[in-house]
Order: C-alpha cells, then structure tokens, then sequence
C-alpha cells in the first residue's frame, strides 16, 4: 500500500457534492430492473456442484439500455468446466488461481490453448467452443473467473442472446436423432447408444486425462464439424493447439498513480483481441481514505466488482433527468425506453458486490480509514475513455472562463478562485473520513427516513383515531337520526294503517253494495235469458216440426220419383227384353236362312259334282278305249 502525504479533501468533496446533488435521478425503489447494486449473497446460483459453482448478477445501469450479464465461476483445484458453445461476447477477468482455456472457433484452424493465471484478462467471440482446467497447485487455490456476457450482432451491449450466454455442447450432441449420429460419426450402434444413452454429467466435474477419448471428446468432435477444425478431439493437446496470450492487468504499468491510490484501463490498444468488442477493462485501488475523485464518464457505462476491502460510491444524475426516457428521444426509441426514476445516492460495496454507474453520470468511489477498496470491471467502450474529473489538477473546471464559472455558480470570482486552487493532486485524492462520511450521511438518511416513517405512521395513526372519533360521532348521530326517523315512520305507518283499514272498510261496504246490485242485476239477467231461452226452444220447436215436415215431403217425394223411375226402369228393362227377344228372333231367323242357303249351295255342289262326274264318265271312257286300240 501506498504511503499517505496528501492533505485532505473532505471539505472540497463535500462542497462539490452541495453542488451537484440538486439534481434528481436515480432511484433505488426497484424501478431499475435488477438494480444498480447487486450484493455478492444475491448473485443468482446456476451451477453448484462439490467441483464448483457458477452465480449470475444482472445488473442494471437505470437508462433504457436495459440491464448487464455477468456470471462468476469458481473451479476447485484440479476441476473442469465442460465444453460450451458461446452464444456472445465473452469478456473474463481472472481473480485468484489458474488453469488452463482450451478454445477454438471457426476462425481457427486448431484448438488453442490459453495459460491462465491471476489478473488475465481475455476475450472469447461468439461462436466459440471453450472449455476451462484448473491446475492443481500446492497452494490449492481455487480459480476464480468474473465474466461479462454481451451481444454485438444486435447492437447492444448489454442485450444477451435469448438462448443464454452459452449452450453445453452434450445437449447440442444429444439433440440430434440417433440416425443422423450414426452417419455423422460413422461409428456402430451400438457406440450411438451408449453415447446418448449416457447420463448428463454436471457442467463442472473433475478433471480428466487430458488424452482421454470419452463422451466429452466426442462430443467435441461432433462439434467442431461445425465450426470447421481440422482437428479430432479438443483433448488432443500435442499437435492441434497453439497458445495464445492473455493481458495481466497486475503486472501493466497503471495509467495513474499516486500516494492515494492507482488506476489502470486495459483498450484494444493494449490487447488486440478488444477489437470490435465494444468492452473496455479497468481496475481502480484506492489506498486507505482514498477517494477517485468527482468525474463522469463521456463514453462508456462501468460496470464493476469488488474485489478487495469496502467502500462507499456516491452517483449523482444529471440535473435534466425525468422520470422516464429523456424528452428529446425519438417516438420509437422512447416507447422501448424503461421508465424509472432517477435520484442521487450513496451505496456501501464489498467484496464481491457488483455495481455500474451510467454513462454522464457523475460518481465518486471511497474507501474507508481501515483498509483499502479495490475494484474491477467492464466498460461498455473498448476504446480509451477520457474521464472528465471535477476537482483536482486535471479538473475540468479549471479549463473554463473563471467569469462564465463564477456566473453559473452564482458567486464571486474570489469565491470561485479559492473553490478551485486548494487541490494540487489529481484523479485519485486524499479524503480521509469521507466515505465514514458519507456512511453516517446514510446512517443519518436512513435514520431519518425510519424517524419520518415512524413520524408518518403516528400521523396516520392519530388520523386514525381521529376519523375513528369522528366516525363514532357520525354513528351516534346516525343512530339517533335513525331512532326518530323510526319513530316517525312508525307513527306514518299507524295512522296509514288506520287509514288503510277505514278505506278497506268502505271499500268493502261498497263491494258489498256493488254485490248485491250485481246479484239482482244478474237475477233479472238471468230472468230474461229464461224467457228468451223458453221462446228460443218454442222457435226450435216450430222450426223443427217445420223441418220434419219439408222432410217427410221430401221423402214422399223422393218415394215418388223413385218409384216412377223404378217403374220407368222396368218398362225400359221390358223393352230392352223384348228387343232383345226380336233381335234374338232375328238372328235365328239369320241363320236358319244361311243354314238353308248352305243346304241349297250344298246340294247345288252336291248335283253340279255328279253331273260333272257323268260327262266324265261319258267323255273319258270312249277316249279311253280308243286309247287302247
């Protein structure tokens, strides 16, 4: 640790943060998503195995971009992380240990293999097959891995894939059908099933022999089909690999340095394999009672972990920030934006936390009196990001008109001339007690938002009880409302009652009056129907005799004329007889003639035959004789 010979600055912090903190912004309410600050203990577990463990932190920077993926690996001594597809950027810093990375992507021939120790840093692209070792030291010490997972192809660097960060390639092996297996493989059957037959291991397991030929080999033969290696197995670690260098970020010389602490950026400039990430790498110690000082970033986005010590970080928003997207966005990019509230505030980091301060937004990082604060991270800019500091040498503020300064401060130059001069350090400043500082600030914030909240409830409390005596009253005074409007409607419905009653009493002498009116009404009705009926039934009578008697005449008169027509029948039956008799008279009388005439044409044949028979005789009997002669 450094030595401690700076005079100092609680004073100007806390007059540059009176300044500053006007603004409204951010909010820790939980409008962020998964919020600014993620503690180490809310880190979400996705792999715990007696071999290592894999937790996830989704961290969000409160702006419309969303929010930002790390996952943090740690691997036993002598353990193995198996071998995974990337689905995105990958960006990793190495916290303790060290091991091995085995990886290889369509833009490699050969599998390559990546030594890995304390402080590296690397990058892996999308697309890529990696898997890690841990080396078996006598410290035994385990490897430990921070990552940040980002998506380029989309555009947005805190966007990941909608796959996850990465796939095992075991479930991408066994995703195929068993046929499709065989004829890849060229292999039986019988092999084909005991490959996907196999129970799933966890993704971290102890480590193999590294030319072992086993379901993982081949299953990283199968992979690397597809991404175009000429090698068989990503276990063959003599002729297919080469090694490639990682950065050491704690053994680069750092950007800064003083007595109060150092700093160090990793760009593309320092390590080539940061091009076209769009990631950036710091790492900031601050010594006992140090402070980064006030400065915001103009390019980038950090996103940090504690890696040593405590520590308060002060943020302050701009003063412009709204409650929602800003007022100048673009209807579309507004109706993506996430709405939140943005606010200035203070939080206390330890070791493992995670944190990330926006871009523009002012901050400040401390560490206590007791130890020192060392932190890490990303940047979402992988080339060289200029802080923009407050106070100090490098102040920002010492490079404007000290008139315009003092005119948007509202003091005198003198005022503004002693504001800015104390300081003779720059960046990382002396600032003993601050961060206890700005603690019991919170402590006090916190105290007097319980006290308010406490003060709140007991108004509530005595408002309560006042609507409570007041609703009393009010009931009071309703049930005694209540009692003489019953005593009124009692006393309305009595004399309704009796009202009711002398009017049902009329009304029913009436209907009784109206009754007998009707009965001998109906009597006298019922008088004249008889009469009528007795004259209706002598009507009936006189036309029913009347009707017997046309009957009778029609009978007769029927009898009548059916008799004269029986008789006509008979004389017309007696002529038909008696013409029938002449006719029949006739025809014998037809064929006695024709018999006759038969008889006379037979005997005339009879007679003409014999006379023809005698000139015959005559005639051929002489012809005859002369014939013999």
């Amino acid at each position: 640790m450094f030595k401690r010979a700076c005079v100092s600055s609680l004073s100007l912090f806390l007059f540059l943060a009176y300044f500053c903190l006007h603004a409204k912004g951010w909010s820790g309410n939980g409008d962020w998503g998964a919020g600014p600050l993620v503690p180490k203990d809310k880190r979400e577990t996705i792999v715990s195995t007696e071999y290592g463990e894999i937790s996830a932190a989704q961290v969000s920077d409160g702006t419309r971009r969303g929010s930002y993926h790390l996952q943090f690996f740690t691997l036993e001594p002598n353990s193995l992380f198996l071998p995974v597809l990337l689905h995105t950027d990958m960006v990793f810093y190495v916290h303790t240990g060290s091991g091995k990375l085995n990886w290889a992507n369509e833009e490699k021939e050969k599998t390559t293999l990546t030594e890995l120790r304390r402080g590296d840093v690397y990058r892996l692209k999308p697309g890529t097959v990696f898997y890690l070792q841990s080396n078996l030291e006598s410290e035994r010490e385990k490897l430990r891995i921070y990552a940040i997972f980002v998506n380029l192809e989309d555009g947005d660097l805190n966007e990941v894939s909608s796959i996850g960060a990465y796939s095992s390639i075991s479930d991408l092996v066994r995703g195929f059908d068993k046929k499709v297996l065989q004829a890849a493989f060229e292999v039986s059957e019988e092999l084909i099933e005991a490959i996907t037959n196999a129970t799933k291991p966890p993704a971290i397991v102890h480590n193999v022999p590294a030319r072992s030929e086993n379901l993982w080999g081949w299953e990283a033969r199968f992979l690397k089909a597809f991404i175009g290696s000429q090698g068989h197995s990503i276990y063959d670690l003599e002729n297919k690999k080469k090694a490639a260098k990682t950065f050491n970020i704690r053994d680069a010389d750092p950007d800064f340095e003083n007595c109060n602490g150092r700093a160090l950026t990793v760009t593309t400039k320092d390590m080539k394999v940061l091009k076209g990430s769009n990631i950036g790498i710091f790492m900031v110690n601050l010594t006992k009672g140090s402070m980064m000082g006030p400065h915001w970033n103009p390019l980038a986005t950090e996103i940090a972990v504690v890696l040593e010590g405590q520590g308060i970080v002060r943020v302050v928003c701009s003063s412009n920030t709204t409650k929602s997207s800003s007022s100048n966005t673009t209807k579309s990019s507004s109706s993506n934006s996430t709405k939140f509230k943005c606010e200035n505030r203070s939080f206390r980091v330890r070791e493992g936390d995670v944190f990330v301060v926006p871009r523009f937004h002012p901050m400040a990082q401390m560490s206590f009196n007791n130890g020192s604060l060392v932190f890490m991270g990303f940047s979402t800019a992988s080339k060289l990001n200029h802080p923009q500091f407050l106070a100090g040498e490098s102040s920002v503020l010492r490079t404007l008109d000290r008139d315009v300064l003092a005119a948007a401060f509202n003091v005198s130059n003198t005022t503004m001339d002693q504001f800015l001069t104390p300081q003779r350090e720059s960046i990382i400043l002396d600032c003993t007690s601050c961060a206890e500082e700005e603690a019991r600030m919170m402590e006090e914030e916190i105290e007097k938002k319980r006290q308010e909240e406490e003060a709140r409830k007991e108004e509530e409390e005595r408002k309560r009880k006042e609507e409570e005596a007041k609703e009393e009253e009010e009931e009071k005074k309703r049930e005694e409302e209540e009692a003489r409007k019953k005593e009124e409607e009692e006393a309305r419905k009595r004399e309704e009652e009796e009202a009711r009653k002398r009017e049902e009493e009329e009304k029913k002498r009436e209907e009784e009056e109206a009754e007998a009116r009707k009965r001998e009404e109906e009597e006298a009705k019922e008088e004249d129907r008889r009469r009528e009926a007795a004259a209706e039934r002598e009507q009936e009578e006189a036309m029913r005799e009347e009707d017997e008697r046309q009957k009778r005449e029609r009978e007769e008169e029927k009898y009548e004329k059916e008799k004269k027509r029986e008789e006509e029948e008979g004389k017309a039956r007696k002529r038909e007889e008696e013409e029938t008799k002449r006719e029949e008279d006739r025809r014998r009388e037809a064929a006695a003639e024709r018999e006759q005439e038969e008889a006379m044409r037979g005997e005339e044949e009879r007679q003409k035959r014999e006379g023809e028979e005698v000139k015959y005789e005559i005639g051929g009997g002489g012809e005859g004789k002369r014939a013999e002669y």
